[in-house]
């Protein structure tokens, strides 16, 4: 695995010393260029929580991934440039049953420097600089979004319009890319998994967000969305192509 060919691929030119800005910096442009994706579930290609198989599979092929993929990819990163990483397991909160995912479900990252700071870059449609622990809150195009602690958990939410709302939660036991093993066949096998059913392919973009799916594009520009239907799979593949640079068979 080559830092440089990874720095490239995320457009960062020059390597700076272990901060908060070059973190800040990294994270911005990790999710500028490389999206979030599951085009591998449930029948491309079988996700395997192997860091060199990732990261042949996201900077030289140039494909994005899931959590698991995006997040254990950036890990290797951080760390390599210096920054010292912790792996954390995140429960999702699912709003249409009201509940939260099992433990694994989400991988997210704890970053230790002068402070701790909440960094994700495997969230899709997410917040773009690191939250200050332990109560900390960002702004950015994507929306207002704090860190709070509550019920011997830490937990992210996002502002919404009838007002805080949960996204997932985690706790600080440092954990290995191993450990998540179970939850990644989960999310590829069960019939359970949304992952299964719906095709998608989404990246943060300067001005908003681009996101395309298997039944819709949705353009985000300026907090102003743009929704069409896509008709049929050859169109998906077409827009996978036009919007990812991304060409499937």
């Amino acid at each position: 695995m080559e830092l440089q060919q990874y720095l490239a691929r995320i457009g960062i030119a020059k390597i700076k010393s272990p901060s908060i800005d070059f973190l800040m910096e990294l994270q911005n442009q990790h999710l500028l260029s490389i999206p979030f994706e599951d085009l591998d579930i449930p029948e491309r290609d079988r996700i395997i929580l192997d860091i060199e198989r990732i990261y042949k599979k996201i900077i030289p092929t140039k494909r994005g991934g899931f959590c698991y993929e995006l997040n254990g990819l950036f890990h290797w990163l951080l760390t390599e440039l210096g920054y010292k990483v912790d792996m954390l397991s995140a429960r999702v909160y699912n709003n249409s049953k009201n509940e939260l995912g099992p433990e694994f479900d989400h991988m997210t990252l704890l970053v230790h420097l002068d402070k701790n700071f909440l960094v994700d870059v495997g969230f899709g449609d997410s917040f773009r600089k690191p939250i200050e622990f332990s109560n900390g809150k960002v702004e950015d195009i994507s929306g207002q979004y704090r860190m709070v602690y509550a019920k011997d958990n830490y937990e992210l939410q996002r502002k919404e319009n009838r007002g805080w709302a949960l996204q997932y939660t985690f706790n600080l036991t440092p954990r290995k890319l191993s450990d998540f093993n179970k939850m990644c066949n989960f999310q590829q096998d069960s019939p359970t998994s949304h992952f299964r059913t719906t095709m998608k392919c989404t990246i943060a973009t300067r001005t908003g967000r681009i996101t395309v799916s298997n039944s819709s594009l949705t353009i985000t520009e300026n907090g102003k969305k743009t929704k069409t239907e896509v008709k049929n799979t050859d169109e998906f593949y077409r827009l996978i192509k036009k919007f990812f640079q991304i060409e499937l068979s």
